[in-house]
């Protein structure tokens, strides 16, 4: 059992290493972020239905439930798409830094999903966070956009997690997410028949950026997805939520030395972000004892 557990933890640091890595993907592929979003979500789609089909399980929901995820699958697409413009417009560190308080949005938003009050902890954590954002933007003002761009994404990507949450308890996550990347492909589309951007220029595709649009749809969505699920029935949602934090953490180092030069960011942004993810571990330590002691 020990063991299973380690493999498990080891696992889990493989797969949030590689949500890290996806920033860096993101950086590297040369297409528009809506264009790489609909391709990450139909080949994601495209990989997640093989998988359902090979594991014998069940495409049927509810059509009650159906309109819940036509909707997340929305939300997602939004999010992964401000999530690149972000890179896009600025760059790999920056966003991941102002990812991090993906955990701390989601302690503010979760009393209005589940009904419970706002901790007196999470607010004086909640003005670190906001004095270490400062400190970020006081000298990278000229990526101002990006932290914008950013702030939407993760506020998207807390909003889809938490009515996730809900549907997971009921369903089957791979199922799930298939119906949600289809919605995200399908509102794209008809965004893009309205823009006219289906051309034979949007399909013509370098190779490399082919192959990086594979690695992003099959091992850093479709596979880390399953993966993390697996890994979740056997550790506690405390060392899911813990090691999870590292992400901006691999991401940044990633990109530092994967990208290099416009990745090399002044001594007062690294001092912010780990201003920041500090303060949002801490937060899920206070949040993980409280819970104890009211068992």
């Amino acid at each position: 059992m020990r063991n299973d557990n380690l493999k498990s933890y080891l696992n889990l640091h493989l797969i949030v290493f590689i949500w890290g890595f996806t920033a860096i993907l993101g950086a590297l592929i040369t297409i528009d972020a809506e264009n790489l979003v609909w391709f990450r979500m139909l080949l994601a789609m495209i990989f997640l239905g093989a998988f359902i089909i090979y594991k014998k399980q069940s495409f049927q929901v509810p059509i009650k439930e159906l309109f819940k995820l036509i909707f997340v699958g929305l939300l997602i697409a939004l999010h992964w798409i401000f999530f690149f413009k972000a890179i896009h417009v600025s760059n790999v560190s920056i966003t991941l830094s102002i990812f991090s308080l993906g955990a701390f949005f989601a302690s503010l938003l979760e009393p209005l999903f589940y009904g419970r009050k706002i901790l007196f902890y999470e607010v004086f954590f909640g003005l670190i966070i906001i004095a270490g954002l400062a400190l970020i933007l006081q000298v990278e003002i000229k990526y101002l956009t990006g932290v914008y761009y950013a702030l939407a994404a993760i506020i998207l990507g807390v909003l889809f997690t938490l009515m996730n949450g809900k549907l997971i308890s009921d369903h089957e996550p791979s199922v799930i997410t298939f119906y949600e990347f289809g919605a995200g492909v399908f509102f794209i589309t008809i965004y893009f028949l309205f823009q006219g951007k289906f051309t034979a220029d949007f399909f013509t595709l370098s190779l490399n950026n082919w192959v990086l649009l594979l690695i992003l749809a099959s091992i850093c969505t479709a596979y880390a997805f399953t993966a993390s699920v697996k890994v979740m029935q056997r550790l506690t949602p405390y060392t899911v939520m813990l090691t999870t934090n590292l992400e901006p953490v691999y991401g940044i180092m990633l990109a530092y030395f994967i990208l290099g030069g416009k990745e090399k960011m002044s001594t007062e942004f690294y001092i912010g972000a780990v201003i920041i993810i500090i303060t949002v571990i801490l937060n899920g330590v206070f949040k993980h004892y409280k819970n104890k002691k009211e068992v």
